[in-house]
């Protein structure tokens, strides 16, 4: 099944407006007069897949199918009417439930699933029309009034008026996660091809330069017999600039460029260093039984440093950060986890800094494996594993 992978608190913060006018329903249906307690398990399950559909919208579908099916079964057998229904059977709770599951699976769920379990659900509403007790015949018999039962073909227009209208939210949001979506890739496709061209022109410029000199000399020394003593400095000092600038790009190529730390011999005390001077509450814990190459110990700082840059710009209350750094079974771990709330907006594709974009492809560079995202206990985690063997070999 599709999970969207949405932390608690992530899903309070979208869900409450949703919850609070659920709640208003039941409340409204455990208070009334007509109320028949056993409709009430059932309306009270279905209102709780609703509000957390979007992290399993798929599960959450046919859960509800499965809800208002036994439910109905059970109103059967208890003989008891539900309360005012709005759709088929349905009560006014259940079918604001349901028509929010509709728009949340249409939203989310791939096409083809989510016409089958709209179908279903629909189906279902269907059903509770000829298994559960008639309300309105309940009522007739309860003031020995004439009976005279809800027009059908009113209540069907009823129906396919809220499903028009769910189907259409769930569409309407869906087109607006895909258009963001492409707004981010835009972005992230925009800053790569700006930093092609940058290091295109500094090649150019620079590195072209020092070894078109070394070719022009290199010529000389061969053009003209005795040369050779006086263009060797000139070459050596050009080849040595060229390769200062090649540093520079592969750096940049990296992400090693300004303000990186510098890696030592003493990886552990690095890490102390750069969380030290990212000024937050961090607790370090390093367990470092084998040794980290130079390179790759570089590669671990700049996680980590960018790590608690994304933490410092972009979470809000932090109180705590843990940063763990360790070496199992040939492979190097680093785990940085805060407990902050993002900030209540932010612009389309984030701060521009695309730091997690740059992480990832370090990481898979290195033969690694990488994850970044909101803990279910709210927070931010970044998950790195690089393997020893590749930076040795």
């Amino acid at each position: 099944m599709v999970s969207t992978d949405l932390g608690w608190r992530a899903l309070t913060r979208r869900q409450w407006p949703l919850a609070c006018a659920l709640a208003f329903f039941l409340a409204g249906e455990v208070f009334s007069d007509d109320a028949s307690w056993w409709q009430l398990p059932g309306s009270f399950v279905l209102c709780g897949l609703a509000v957390v559909a979007p992290r399993r919208p798929l599960d959450a579908a046919l859960a509800a199918a499965a809800t208002v099916l036994m439910s109905s079964v059970l109103l059967r057998v208890t003989g008891q009417a539900p309360v005012v229904p709005l759709v088929s059977s349905l009560t006014l709770s259940e079918t604001a439930a349901a028509m929010a599951i509709v728009a949340i699976t249409v939203r989310q769920a791939p096409a083809k699933r989510a016409v089958a379990c709209v179908l279903l659900l629909i189906a279902t509403t269907a059903l509770t029309w000829p298994i559960r007790p008639d309300y309105w015949r309940a009522i007739s018999g309860r003031y020995e009034v004439e009976y005279e039962g809800p027009d059908p073909w009113g209540m069907a227009i009823g129906a396919a008026v809220l499903l028009v209208l769910s189907v259409g939210t769930g569409l309407y949001f869906r087109s607006r996660d895909r258009e963001r979506s492409t707004a981010v890739q835009a972005e992230i496709a925009a800053a790569q091809h700006a930093e092609r061209i940058a290091l295109a022109r500094e090649l150019h410029d620079v590195v072209a330069h020092y070894v078109t000199g070394i070719v022009v000399h290199a010529q000389a020394a061969q053009a003209v017999p005795g040369a050779a003593q006086e263009v060797l400095p000139v070459i050596v000092h050009s080849g040595n600039e060229a390769l200062t600038a090649m540093r520079r790009l592969v750096g940049t190529l990296r992400g090693d460029g300004a303000g990186a730390p510098a890696a030592t011999s003493d990886l552990a005390e690095d890490v102390r260093k750069v969380v030290e001077q990212s000024g937050q509450p961090a607790r370090v814990t390093v367990e470092l039984p084998d040794e980290v190459p130079p390179s790759l110990a570089r590669s671990v700082l700049r996680l980590v440093q960018e790590s608690l840059t994304n933490t410092r710009k972009h979470a809000e209350g932090v109180s705590r950060v843990e940063v763990e750094v360790s070496t199992r079974e040939g492979t190097v771990h680093v785990l940085v986890t805060d407990d902050g709330r993002g900030p209540r907006s932010a612009p389309v594709g984030g701060s521009g800094g695309f730091g997690l974009v740059g992480m990832r492809e370090r990481v898979e560079l290195l033969g690694g494996r990488f994850d970044a995202g909101p803990r279910e206990s709210g927070g931010w985690r970044v998950r790195a594993e690089l393997p020893l063997t590749e930076a040795r070999g």
